[in-house]
């Protein structure tokens, strides 16, 4: 007998008991032996589920099937819920059986109504209104879906389970948690007292694939020459800033770019929640750290970008800068770690300056501006916008030299961009990428590391219409 049936043998008996006389009464009072009506009695679909779950959780011996793994468990698992279907219900057809089964084995081993939202790969966001309110963004497009949780202690329920699962916590002293799926999708939640409806939830989905080179081109996200140019600058090492608005594909964009990184080189990520897929192999990852309910041992970005700089990295990613940590991120620029990447929001590549000289102020320096300046001019050598038009399609809008300081203003000069002439019958924003016909001073830069581009790839021109 294996492990898993000798933790299954006291659910099975009590399953297979109620499935012996044709009369006999089941545990909950249900005759199986009576005229249809009887049978199926009053009890809804969703009421059913909960029993049935509710039988299975009892009787499970978690402790010794634990050491399964999932597939070989989940199928085991399914043998036994079939039978108790039968014996709650035999009378349910083929159909609502498996819709069923399916749905307890979610809500034991998944994340239960989530379940069938996740395994969609057309959908690209989940927001959680309160229990009975669940959208989605498909293809560019919001739409409310049927799926509904039982009630907020069930949304609760599955909200600790996501969090737990990468050690963090939600209660009402620690009300809101940023946390990641297996898949690497980005996990947000914040609840009661501080959500007035109810718990609500975002979930960014990346997906177990990212989305490669070829599937932005094919999306029309920027053009051959843009990618060419980009990919020259990351292997030449400039630095290289990200920005844009929320959910316009910053994240996407810096997983992408990051594929042309040599493999040779030793990376270091540093995320609030990890979320890059980075394919190096020489790679480390870092992951910030809240406070515990005492308040102690909160990791900042700040923390483990001082921490990395003795780690001997050759490039180091940020996640996201959206503090002081900005100021150690240049600083890392400036000393050697020529390469390296961040993501920051802002809509254009002048406010992206901007928000890195606030940023830098939170550090608690009282750096005067043309200092500040001068530290993101010589760090940043490239600012690439995405943004999020309207209808849904995510573009790069400008690719962006920061050229250096005259005075006190930083110099820049825009390479590529897009622009948007209008909005097609479907509410869909269409436009054109332009190169402007402005050579980046730092081609020279580019032929010393052995890339050699195209002579007419600036040549000022309409590049796409789209």
């Amino acid at each position: 007998m294996s492990r898993l049936q000798r933790g299954l043998t006291g659910l099975n008996g009590a399953a297979g008991g109620t499935l012996g006389g044709g009369g006999s009464p089941s545990r909950l009072g249900m005759s199986l032996g009576g005229g249809p009506s009887e049978r199926q009695g009053t009890k809804s679909f969703e009421e059913l589920k909960r029993i049935i779950h509710g039988k299975l959780v009892d009787k499970l011996d978690l402790s010794r099937v634990s050491d399964l793994d999932g597939d070989t468990l989940r199928r085991e698992i399914r043998l036994v819920v079939e039978r108790l279907c039968d014996t709650e219900n035999p009378l349910l057809n083929r159909m609502e059986r498996e819709r069923l089964i399916d749905e307890v084995l979610d809500e034991t081993f998944g994340f239960g109504p989530l379940e069938v939202l996740l395994k969609d790969p057309t959908i690209s966001d989940i927001m959680i209104n309160g229990p009975f309110k669940v959208y989605v963004e498909r293809r560019g497009k919001m739409e409310k879906t049927d799926v509904k949780f039982r009630d907020t202690d069930h949304l609760l329920q599955i909200i600790d389970r996501i969090v737990s699962k990468v050690g963090r916590r939600v209660d009402e002293t620690s009300p809101m948690v940023d946390a990641r799926l297996p898949d690497g999708s980005r996990f947000n939640a914040i609840i009661p007292p501080l959500a007035l409806d109810g718990p609500s939830v975002s979930i960014r989905r990346f997906g177990s694939n990212p989305l490669k080179l070829e599937d932005l081109l094919n999306y029309k996200a920027f053009t051959p020459e843009m990618a060419m140019l980009m990919e020259a600058c990351i292997k030449a090492r400039l630095n290289i800033v990200i920005s844009g608005g929320t959910g316009c594909g910053k994240t996407t964009l810096l997983n992408t770019l990051s594929s042309f990184i040599h493999s040779d080189e030793r990376v270091i990520t540093i995320e609030d929640a990890a979320e890059l897929q980075l394919q190096q192999e020489h790679i480390v990852r870092l992951e910030t750290r809240p406070a515990n309910i005492e308040g102690k041992g909160a990791i900042l970005c700040r923390d483990l970008v001082k921490n990395a700089l003795r780690m001997r990295p050759e490039r180091i990613i940020i996640g996201e800068c959206r503090g002081p940590e900005t100021l150690d991120m240049l600083q890392a620029m400036n000393t050697g770690h020529a390469g390296s990447m961040t993501t920051l929001h802002a809509n254009t590549p002048r406010d992206a300056q901007a928000r890195m000289e606030t940023m830098i102020m939170m550090a608690g320096l009282e750096l005067p501006i043309k200092a500040m300046r001068q530290q993101i001019s010589s760090a940043v050598d490239l600012i690439i916008q995405a943004n999020r038009l309207q209808g849904g399609p995510r573009k790069v809008t400008s690719i962006t030299e920061v050229m250096g300081m005259e005075q006190d203003m930083i110099v820049m000069q825009e390479t590529f961009k897009f622009k948007q002439l209008g909005i097609d019958q479907n509410g869909r924003s269409h436009g054109q990428f332009e190169a402007t016909g402005v050579r980046p001073s730092f081609v020279s830069r580019l032929e010393t590391s052995g890339i050699k581009l195209p002579s007419n790839l600036f040549q000022e021109r309409v590049l796409l219409r789209d």
